[in-house]
């Protein structure tokens, strides 16, 4: 296991210094560690980690882990020893800064609450000293991923892509072309990563038969009726990396066409579009494709039904939990039989 230093926590006096072990991507200290953290006695840590146990709010299995530590021989002068010693991960940390009663685990608190309020109101939260520190590593990648992510949604795309079509002299978001950009947009972006229209994928690669109806992303354990409406769910890895990079970099030219202030119609967007596609070196999509959206949402529909009927007697996550809790219960109350 590598050591690497990375800092978690600090008050504002700047006094606190953690050693800290990662293993996982993840954050590892010591009962003792955790004390000096939040500035109290062993002891209070040491039932705080207990309680957390205690109330199932995590599983000491998976959070704890013991590593072997060397340390000063206490009697034999220049000589070592090894011990087991029990190191606790980032869930127990934030867990007991919760619980704990310090000036420290005030302050510790003061920071989750500003991070969770920055997460609720805009969708994300960075440490950027954290960032600059970690440069290049693969918390900067993966979080530079996911933004990309974020920003071909669908849904965040258009409010982006909104906002510079507003800036059009002639901006009516009544008309059929304002209607029929976005459309448009996503069409172009999707036949130059994969060379199918929205509703083309959508059609051609929904199937009941198929696992999750052939989409690769969804969010739950199942694929929901909204999913099996957005082209993006369909794509595999690479398809979805391309088209990621795409609107990334068209969202950023974009963006530097409107804040230059050159005035500009609702068309010149759909022409910037493709001198886009030009630049890149990818085919220009010139018709609607030979699927229409209404096609595609009808056969997305029925093949939904279809696999809720296949899996209709299947249980819910929550039926399955109530089961077990069930099952759990039983064998609490009847006594094991005694073998022969």
């Amino acid at each position: 296991m590598e050591n690497t230093n990375i800092i978690i926590y600090q008050t504002e006096d700047g006094n606190t210094k953690i050693e800290t072990r990662l293993e996982d991507e993840t954050v590892w200290l010591t009962q003792e560690q955790i004390a000096t953290l939040f500035a109290k006695g062993r002891s209070t840590i040491t039932e705080h980690i207990a309680n957390v146990f205690k109330e199932g709010e995590l599983e000491e299995n998976v959070v704890c882990r013991e590593f072997r530590h060397t340390t000063q021989h206490g009697a034999i002068e220049g000589k070592t020893q090894e011990k087991s010693v029990k190191y606790y991960n980032l869930d127990v940390i934030i867990s007991v800064g919760y619980r704990v009663k310090s000036y420290q685990g005030t302050k510790f608190r003061q920071w989750a609450t500003a991070r969770l309020r920055e997460y609720i109101v805009k969708g994300f939260t960075m440490n950027d000293e954290l960032l600059k520190q970690a440069g290049g590593g693969n918390y900067f990648e993966e979080l530079l991923a996911r933004i990309r992510d974020i920003r071909s949604s669908e849904k965040v795309f258009w409010r982006k892509v909104l906002d510079i079509y507003a800036t059009s002299i002639d901006y009516d978001p009544k008309l059929e072309i304002s209607i029929q950009f976005f459309q448009t947009v996503q069409n172009k972006m999707h036949w130059a990563a994969h060379g199918h229209t929205a509703a083309e994928i959508i059609y051609q690669r929904i199937d009941a038969k198929k696992p999750n109806l052939g989409l690769t992303h969804i969010k739950g354990n199942k694929p929901t009726k909204q999913e099996t409406e957005i082209a993006k769910n369909y794509l595999n890895a690479d398809e979805l990396n391309v088209l990621n990079r795409m609107v990334t970099a068209y969202l950023e030219l974009a963006e530097l066409q409107a804040l230059n202030r050159k005035p500009m119609y609702m068309k010149d967007w759909i022409n910037r579009l493709n001198d886009f596609m030009r630049m890149t070196w990818n085919n220009i999509l010139q018709n609607a494709g030979t699927v229409s959206h209404q096609q595609a949402i009808n056969k997305a529909n029925k093949e939904y039904e279809k696999y809720k009927e296949k899996y209709k007697n299947d249980l819910s996550e929550v039926e399955k939990h109530f089961v077990k809790q069930i099952e759990t219960t039983a064998k609490k109350l009847n006594p094991k039989r005694q073998k022969k």
